[in-house]
């Protein structure tokens, strides 16, 4: 097993990050108008119909008849209401803007590295790391078909493996695909079987991790079928 930091295949490439910020941009540009629009649209709508009424309320002009009262004060009730829930109609865009905001870093950020037996998987917001070596290994069955099969490939492919820490308790999940892959490549899976392997016990509670390894290296023998 090679020392040297390796660069896992998990993020996005140059055309996905590129698509993901113009969608990003644009998704994030509608919600903030949605947002925005209901507390600047009744200022807006004044200047463009021109000076407003002198009374500003009822009372203001109370001494009035009702018939020689503005529109606007005649309706002053109902009006209110509307004006009171028009500020909380456009905050339905925020999770938009947060959705798309997220979604975004995620694309952008998301790397995975493995140097020895040590992992670190970047996410939209924060970077964790766990040695493999010492992890406790999970990962649902890989599929893969033997060299004399040629039938199509049964079971499931797990989209990741987890290494949990024993001394915390913390889980990192490692995609064993990336964005647009349907596997990793052969050596990058070869090298995460190795950084499970490396000084691990082949009994005992560890069987199930050297069992996950070499499903690892069973994939990278035939990448076609991950």
């Amino acid at each position: 097993m090679m020392n040297q930091e390796l660069r896992l295949s998990v993020g996005a490439s140059p055309s996905q990050r590129t698509w993901a910020v113009v969608v990003g941009v644009f998704v994030a540009a509608v919600g903030t108008v949605f947002v925005v629009l209901p507390l600047v649209g009744g200022g807006l709508l004044t200047r463009l119909s021109g000076p407003g009424d002198p009374f500003s309320s009822y009372e203001e002009a109370r001494d009035l008849p009702p018939g020689m009262l503005p529109p606007a004060l005649r309706d002053a009730d109902g009006n209110a209401g509307q004006a009171g829930l028009s500020p909380f109609i456009g905050l339905c865009g925020l999770p938009f803007v947060l959705l798309s905001i997220y979604l975004v870093l995620r694309v952008l950020r998301t790397a995975a590295w493995l140097e020895g037996s040590h992992v670190r998987v970047r996410g939209a917001f924060r970077t964790r790391g766990v040695d493999l070596s010492t992890a406790r290994i999970d990962a649902a069955p890989l599929s893969y078909r033997e060299a004399d099969d040629d039938r199509s490939a049964g079971g499931q492919r797990a989209p990741a493996i987890v290494a949990t820490d024993h001394a915390d308790g913390r889980r990192l999940t490692i995609a064993l695909h990336g964005m647009g892959l349907t596997s990793l490549p052969p050596s990058e899976l070869r090298a995460l079987a190795d950084a499970i392997t490396t000084g691990r016990p082949e009994d005992g509670r560890d069987g199930d991790a050297h069992a996950v390894a070499r499903q690892l290296r069973r994939l990278a023998e035939t990448p076609q079928l991950g």
